[in-house]
């Protein structure tokens, strides 16, 4: 599974994805592979396009509406989009309207070195504000978030973005993919967390892919020690995304776990708590369990 954005142009589809070198092939190597015989060009374009983000205007909530949700028994959640209305993440060139969450705004593609129409609306900020502004929505991306060939959609929300089409055709990992919405169960999912100590936020971020070990009050101990650990992917500021176990999420709700990240160099080490939280557009209660949806 690669991340990626899908944009339509008069000539075709632009696909915006995170080209940093992983384990996975690179997407453009793969998608060749599979050319074969068809009549599909495929170009690498990435020095001709900027890609900026925009939000925070009216012009960028005005597709937004009360959002319902279709639930399964697994606990796989999807966005219900109205059907009087044309497709959901827009259809003007080089555009998207960013619903993976409420309040992204807009994503756009413009010519390289120039700035968009939007410039003159909006205040310009680094890459590093967007950064934030998608943790705090609890919005992965790229290949930190979402490991090409690794991620599990459900795992890491795509599902919930609007993502995943459950009633599509044949697709790679669809056999897996829809036997877990239908017969399975979700046990993780991608969460913001603040990572504090002693109830003082940090300002710095931290390396990726460290654990995040579940702590019991040796008080409120009963039963086994939690199994397994998170894993702490992007940070700035002090938050952070995480893949968390939804039993950990559960423990720390009802007061009962907390949530530890260490990190450790050649001189010394130190330990962080860490706070998830469920972001305000999340769907958080699912109807009863002996109905479909």
């Amino acid at each position: 599974m690669y991340d990626l954005f899908l944009y339509s142009t008069t000539n075709g589809y632009l696909l915006e994805f995170d080209s940093r070198t992983t384990e996975a092939p690179p997407l453009l190597s793969y998608l060749k592979r599979h050319v074969l015989r068809s009549k599909v060009k495929i170009k690498n374009v990435t020095e001709e396009y900027d890609v900026w983000a925009a939000w925070g205007s009216s012009k960028d909530l005005e597709w937004e509406t009360q959002r319902q949700w279709n639930w399964a028994r697994s606990g796989a959640v999807e966005p219900v989009w109205d059907a009087s209305h044309e497709w959901p993440w827009g259809t003007q060139e080089y555009i998207i309207n960013d619903r993976r969450a409420v309040n992204m705004g807009r994503r756009l593609l413009v010519k390289k070195g120039e700035p968009p129409q939007d410039a003159t609306t909006h205040d310009i900020v680094s890459s590093d504000e967007y950064t934030l502004h998608r943790i705090l929505h609890g919005v992965p991306e790229g290949i930190v978030d979402i490991p090409p060939m690794y991620a599990f959609p459900m795992d890491s929300n795509l599902d919930a973005m609007g993502g995943l089409d459950f009633r599509k055709g044949c697709y790679v990992g669809q056999e897996l993919t829809v036997r877990t919405y239908h017969t399975g169960v979700i046990r993780k999912r991608i969460v913001p967390v603040a990572i504090h100590n002693d109830q003082v936020l940090t300002q710095r971020s931290f390396p990726e892919n460290l654990d995040i070990k579940p702590v019991v009050d040796n008080a409120k101990r009963q039963g086994p020690r939690p199994r397994g650990s998170g894993r702490l992917l992007s940070t700035h500021k002090g938050v952070g995304l995480a893949l968390m176990r939804l039993e950990h999420l559960s423990g720390v709700d009802k007061g009962d776990l907390k949530l530890e990240v260490e990190i450790s160099d050649e001189s010394n080490s130190s330990k962080w708590n860490a706070s998830p939280w469920w972001p305000d557009w999340w769907p958080r209660e699912p109807p009863p369990a002996d109905s479909e949806y």
